[in-house]
């Protein structure tokens, strides 16, 4: 089978990249197809990638402001030429579930989300410090915008969710059916640390909508030790409320960050997410997560095994929270036990023997 992959863009290195990177050792052979790359972001397991961008890539300034061009992604991606593939598998959480094949190549979109700017305008852009002028014009696009995401689904044969709760947004927003196969973790970075520091830790892209700025207001009042790694549009905002106790300490390199996670006290998840990955490679760590208590989190934390939840995105929730951390005995052990059933061996099996059969059914006619 002549296989392709396709991702909505390779600006920053996420959840959905690492993905991306278990597709390409799946089928190194694959060619990546995306909208536009930054191949100084690139982490090294796709730095041998054969990887085919739209004309989005030729326009300047765009890998520094790939959100700039929003109106170009539905014609970039039709430009995309997917002749003689048997299979695409698309990684999506914006544009390219939207790419059209033709009728005799099967298309398995793995959707992240359907694009939250569009469906979840309002808490995407709540906390963003754009005029309001600009908010109102832009939510106009954005149900035009939902307009071509909802009419485009059709261009996928089989959706594959990486939650339960994507599944639902799936069968809310496009009426189809998904089943869910849970993301890869690369478990074997991590390893457990004799000596755990008195730190809790966030690993983020700083952006609004994932409710940074929640955990800086508890810590502002804890007095705890918080460090935050990641960037992002945010950073500035969050700097400017954040004591001195709150560190920022930018992108790191991947040892780096596994480092951090082995000795943190526990890792802070206060946003709403698809599903997310970084939680459980704390976990790996074994290391317990302190998790807003919705999204793809209700698929991955076990209370009292790998963490515990707080229920409303409220500070007082948060701290109560970061007690019941510090006040309970956490077996390491079961905490990586837990982490290692969403191992990205696990995953690769699963994923080749489900793209396999669904590909068999395709050609039936199913």
């Amino acid at each position: 089978m002549k296989i392709a992959i396709a991702h909505d863009y390779l600006i920053q290195m996420g959840g959905a990249e690492r993905v991306v990177e278990v597709f390409h050792h799946m089928y190194p052979d694959a060619p990546i197809f995306t909208t536009v790359f930054n191949g100084s972001r690139l982490t090294d397991n796709l730095k041998d990638a054969d990887i085919r961008a739209s004309w989005l890539q030729k326009i300047p300034g765009v890998k520094t402001n790939f959100k700039g061009v929003l109106p170009l992604y539905p014609m970039a991606i039709r430009d995309l030429d997917f002749r003689g593939y048997d299979i695409v598998l698309s990684s999506s959480s914006a544009f390219m579930k939207s790419i059209q094949v033709p009728e005799s190549t099967f298309h398995l979109c793995y959707c992240h989300t359907p694009m939250r700017f569009a469906w979840d305008y309002d808490t995407y852009m709540e906390r963003q410090s754009n005029s309001g002028l600009f908010k109102r014009l832009l939510k106009v696009y954005m149900q035009r915008l939902k307009n071509w995401d909802q009419r485009t689904s059709k261009n996928v044969n089989q959706f594959v969710a990486n939650s339960s709760v994507v599944k639902t947004r799936i069968q809310n927003y496009y009426h189809r059916d998904a089943d869910v196969i849970f993301p890869p973790i690369n478990t074997a970075r991590f390893s457990s640390s004799s000596s755990i520091g008195d730190y809790y830790l966030i690993v983020s892209r700083l952006v609004s909508y994932k409710r940074i700025d929640l955990a800086v207001e508890a810590f502002n009042r804890n007095g705890l030790k918080l460090f935050i790694v990641g960037d992002g549009p945010d950073r500035k905002r969050l700097e400017g409320m954040a004591k001195e106790n709150v560190s920022f300490l930018g992108r790191l390199e991947d040892a780096e960050v596994t480092g951090l996670m082995s000795k943190c006290r526990a890792f802070i998840f206060p946003g709403e997410e698809d599903f997310g990955i970084t939680p459980l490679e704390a976990n790996a760590a074994g290391r317990p997560v302190i998790a807003y208590q919705a999204g793809g989190a209700l698929d991955t934390i076990v209370p009292y095994v790998n963490g515990v939840f707080f229920q409303h995105q409220e500070v007082d929730d948060l701290l109560k929270a970061i007690y019941e951390v510090e006040s309970y005995a956490w077996d390491i052990g079961q905490i990586m036990g837990h982490a290692r059933k969403f191992d990205e061996q696990a995953f690769m099996v699963q994923f080749k023997q489900y793209v396999e059969q669904a590909y068999v059914n395709f050609l039936k006619g199913g």
